[in-house]
Parts: structure tokens; sequence; C-alpha cells
């Protein structure tokens, strides 16, 4: 066993000792796989690994979260008393894991982005920190080459600082969490205040950056999930190649429903989509490449053309030839949608 697991078991032996000492009731932990943790009888596994609350005649089951990582409590009571007792357990130990420190203001919005605070720690410093009750979402900004500390120290100086936060996450990413005033009319969406920020720090430092948006939540209890989305949609865009370097999870959210679907699955409708003389087209970086801008340029032939620096008849004699084998008029949205879903499942299933 490795020395965190050995130490994740300690704490909930621990903790459910201390459970058994004070009110008799006897507590299990598996992890959210099913498999034991601590108490229990050696080998029992659990079948049901829903996360809900949930209740029998004998047990009652609930949610745990130790170190941003989800589990599964029993007690040996069941009914409502059993549910009953199963909210205090529940609040009881977030409270016994969370490590209660002094947190900067920076630690603060890391533990929020992590997962890592419960409710009333929440609110406390949220209280201390002055952190505005109003919808808020979270960009990811990446980058390659260069210092992140730079990038952040540019961005702070764009924005009502009232009402946006940037702390780094690792040495190639910060997050920049950004409320939303209504007082803000200079931009419409989230996107192009990212397009914003993206050409700021290139024109600052002459860096590139890639920014993956999250979506916007109600407030910042709801933080984490839109973290969470802006790290799928950074994840995603590197995974089909996207072009651009400012993406949103709205983008994603057909890409994520294929994810989770099975492989053979997606294997099947790529076989559907895909015609035997389409499948040397998509073999074709070139011709994925010229394709793919002219679907990030709206179906523009002239901004396609400027970008890529091909003539308009070649863009429109690569154009014809992808329609010519796959059946596909790219210039018409529909199928546009269609070849980008090809694209889409053939780097899935890879």
């Amino acid at each position: 066993m490795k020395t965190s697991e050995k130490k994740e078991t300690g704490d909930f032996l621990f903790f459910i000792d201390r459970i058994k000492e004070k009110t008799d009731i006897d507590t299990t932990v598996f992890s959210d796989k099913g498999l034991l943790i601590a108490g229990g009888i050696p080998g029992e596994t659990l079948k049901d690994c829903s996360d809900n609350l949930r209740s029998d005649e004998n047990y009652t089951y609930f949610p745990l979260r130790y170190k941003n990582k989800n589990y599964i409590g029993r007690i040996g009571v069941g009914g409502e008393s059993g549910r009953k007792y199963a909210y205090l357990i529940g609040e009881l130990a977030e409270n016994f894991f969370f490590k209660e420190t002094d947190l900067s203001v920076s630690g603060f919005y890391k533990a929020i982005l992590f997962g890592e605070l419960n409710y009333s720690q929440l609110r406390r410093y949220s209280v201390k920190y002055s952190v505005p009750d109003t919808p808020c979402f979270v960009m990811i900004i990446s980058v390659s080459k260069g210092s992140v500390s730079d990038i952040m120290s540019v961005i702070t100086n764009y924005g009502n600082d009232e009402y946006f936060f940037v702390v780094a996450i690792d040495d190639s990413q910060c997050a920049f969490i950004k409320f939303v005033n209504d007082n803000e009319y200079e931009f419409q969406s989230s996107t192009e205040y990212a397009e914003m920020l993206k050409q700021s720090v290139y024109e600052e430092l002459g860096i590139p950056v890639r920014i993956s948006i999250g979506g916007t939540v109600k407030s910042v209890y709801d933080l984490t999930s839109s973290y969470q989305q802006a790290m799928t949609a950074a994840r995603m865009s590197k995974t089909i190649a996207s072009k651009g370097e400012v993406h949103s999870f709205k983008e994603y959210i057909l890409v994520k429903m294929l994810e989770d679907l099975p492989k053979y699955k997606l294997n099947e409708y790529l076989e559907i989509l895909l015609d035997a003389n389409a499948k040397e087209i998509f073999e074709d970086s070139e011709m994925i490449n010229t394709a793919e801008e002219f679907l990030e340029n709206s179906l523009n032939v002239s901004e396609t053309s400027r970008k890529l620096y091909l003539h308009r008849n070649t863009l429109a004699y690569r154009l014809d030839k992808i329609e010519k084998a796959t059946g596909l008029n790219v210039r018409k949205f529909s199928d546009a949608v269609t070849f980008r879903l090809i694209t889409v499942l053939a780097r899935l299933v890879k």
C-alpha cells in the first residue's frame, strides 16, 4: 500500500473511531468505486456506488469528501434517523479533514477551484476577502514559454481588480477568476474578454497564450464547476487540435458527449459517416488543415485564403476536391457540421 493510501486509511480509521466513541454508531468508508477503505468487514465491497444520500432498514449511505476526492460513507442506522445522522456526520467529516489554516487570498481562491472548502469555510473567507456576490467564471491561461508570473502581472493591469482575481495553478498555467460586473459594457461575452487578454499579453510580452473558458456560475460557491469546465476545454482543444487560442467549454459539449461513449460506438458512427473514397482526404493533413481553417473563419473564402496564403482559386480547388471525395460541400453549414463531426470522431478513436 502506498504511503498516501496508508495515511488516507489511517485518517478515516481515526475519524470513524471518534464517531463510534461519541455516538456508538458504526461507520464504514468506501471509495467511489465501492472498495473498502476503513471499517466494515475485510474484503467487503459496495455494489451501488451512487453518491446520493440514501437509506434502507439497516444502513444509510452518504457522500464524503477527503482531499478533493469523493468517497461513500455508511452508518449502521437506517430510515429517517439514519439520514439525520448522515447529514451531521458528513458535516463533521468535512471539518475534521480540512486542516484549518489562515488562508491567504491566493490560497483561498486555489482551495475554491480545487473543491477543498466546505460551505461554512467558503462563506467565512468570502466575507473576509469581500468576494463579490455576483455570477462568475474561470479562464485557464496556458503558456508554453515565458513566465506565468509575468503574464499575471500584465493581466492584472486590466479591468477593475475588485471584480477579478488571478492565481497561479502551476509553472505553465494560471486561473483568471472573473466576476460579472453589470457596469461593464465594453465586452459582450467571456470569449471577447479572453481575446482582449490574449492580445494584451502578446502586445506587452510577445508571448502567445491559450485561454480556455468555463461556464458562468451563479456565485463563487459554484466556482469549482467552472474551473473543471475550463480545464476540460483546455484538454479537448489539444485532443482534437482545435484552431485558435481561445476556447470555451460550450464549444466542446458535443465532443464531451461523444467522449463519454464507448470507443466501439464511436467507430460505428465513423464507419457510417466515412465513405471509402473519403478516407484519403482525412489522412491528408494539408486538406484537413485547409477545411478546418475554412470552418474556423466562418466559411469565409477571402479570410481563409489570406490566413493560408492561398490564391482563392487554389482554395476553391481544394474545397471541390473534398466535396468530390466525401460528398460534403463544406461551403454549406450543415455539411460543414458533418465534416467537423467526422474529424472529431477520427481523433477520439485514435
